[in-house]
């Protein structure tokens, strides 16, 4: 991996969507060669520090981050309470795409390649949004995720998918294997032995990062 030797730029940025206003975190090295957006899962936001420490990897490896609030603040507090936005595929879809859209016209990342990278249902959120971009998102990574709730988008992804699975995650895993069967070549299931949902074990979360910056870097180019 290329050593974290270059200065980069990281602050709080606001995404004037059609119809919401979402908080993001943008870190951009100088010499980006590509730029991945993260779709956080259920209970998470951009403060999740399991995603947080991939981007760090990331930024070694060169490539640039948007971490996404997907909800807004008093929607964060009514999915505490009542789980009504975290399975809402379609609102977090359209909010992605709309982030897409945003960095595309952004002047400091218009010009970079995307990646998405989604966690728990943000997995299929992603898809969603790969399949609604075909032309612009390279590659997806999905961390624990939920593709399966993704499967009408499948026919119309382009991108390079990457499924990272704990090896205990008995249930997901079954999940993963069922959607990679049916989604598009390029394709790969990786699974972590040992891991959990959450990835919380020691070395766990280290070869999350390292799956992911590797895959963004093999498809993630000009």
């Amino acid at each position: 991996m290329t050593p974290f030797t270059e200065t980069f730029t990281s602050r709080p940025v606001r995404l004037e969507l059609e119809d919401v206003v979402l908080n993001g975190d943008l870190a951009v090295p100088l010499s980006a060669r590509g730029l991945v957006l993260f779709a956080h899962g259920s209970g998470s936001s951009r403060h999740s520090p399991r995603n947080r420490a991939v981007a760090d990897v990331l930024h070694r490896g060169l490539f640039g981050t948007l971490l996404l609030d997907l909800l807004t603040q008093q929607e964060e507090i009514a999915d505490a309470l009542t789980a009504e936005f975290r399975f809402d595929i379609e609102l977090l879809a359209d909010r992605l795409v709309g982030a897409i859209d945003w960095v595309r016209a952004h002047p400091q990342t218009s010009a970079l390649p995307v990646g998405l990278f989604g966690a728990s249902t943000g997995a299929a959120a992603a898809l969603f949004a790969a399949a609604r971009r075909p032309n612009v998102i390279r590659a997806v990574v999905s961390r624990g995720g939920r593709p399966d709730l993704a499967e009408d988008s499948f026919d119309h992804v382009r991108a390079a998918t990457l499924l990272i699975v704990g090896g205990n995650d008995d249930v997901v895993i079954e999940l993963n294997k069922q959607a990679l069967a049916l989604l598009p070549e390029p394709k790969e299931l990786q699974i972590v032995p040992g891991a959990t949902h959450l990835f919380e074990e020691p070395g766990a979360l280290d070869r999350v990062a390292e799956l992911a910056t590797s895959w963004f870097a093999r498809y993630l180019h000009p």
